[in-house]
């Protein structure tokens, strides 16, 4: 019987792969990283079996704020009826100065959500930044309530901020940035990487007793 793995990454730019350009060159084709943790996710598990269907549908959109992200969770992912969910927001309402509480009550009403429906949920932690050093302890509190908000209710935690931000000065790391806020080809790599080995590396085991089977279909 063929199954099938469908996962939505709900987001804001972050999710759609903006890179802003190097200096004198032109500006580079979007960069998302589910590109990069679909193929990661195809290769692992075509090792494993032939039988399955890997389906990464991207609902990310420039600007986004949490509360319009939860506005369309219902048409972008509940309608789509995916297996996952993948939730990566907060940076620009953190930009716009909003309260970090605020922000976590959007986020937690798309996680009960999710969880409600049956989706497996991957909750991704705010990446750091790079020259706006008053911007990095809110996304610290916010990733902490990210996590809390895992352990209590279930959930796949990614943290991405420490995946790719500098460990000794928290900032985002030069090597994953061309402008300090948005990833680069390498940030957006290093982003697939980290989801993968955090919340999808199972999938590659379903065939021998996983509990992260794929939806049959």
């Amino acid at each position: 019987m063929k199954t099938s793995i469908r996962i939505v990454a709900l987001g804001d730019s972050l999710t759609v792969g903006y890179m802003s350009p190097v200096t004198g060159l032109e500006w580079p084709p979007h960069q998302p990283y589910t590109r990069f943790l679909e193929e990661m996710i195809r290769d692992a598990i075509a090792k494993m079996r032939k039988d399955v269907k890997v389906e990464i549908i991207n609902k990310g959109l420039d600007g986004d704020l949490t509360e319009s992200m939860l506005s369309r969770f219902d048409r972008d992912v509940l309608q789509l009826k995916p297996s996952h969910v993948i939730i990566l927001g907060g940076a620009n309402d953190l930009g716009w100065g909003i309260p970090v509480a605020e922000i976590y009550r959007n986020l937690e009403k798309m996680y009960d959500k999710a969880i409600r429906h049956g989706i497996r949920l991957i909750a991704c932690a705010v990446p750091s930044i790079l020259g706006y050093d008053s911007l990095i302890p809110p996304r610290v509190r916010l990733n902490r309530m990210i996590r809390s908000y895992c352990e209590w209710k279930g959930g796949k935690y990614v943290d991405l901020f420490s995946a790719t931000a500098d460990v000794a000065t928290q900032r985002l790391s030069p090597d994953c940035s061309n402008d300090g806020l948005h990833l680069n080809a390498e940030g957006y790599r290093k982003v697939a990487e980290t989801i993968f080995k955090e919340a999808f590396i199972q999938l590659t085991n379903f065939d021998s007793g996983s509990s992260e089977e794929p939806n049959k279909s």
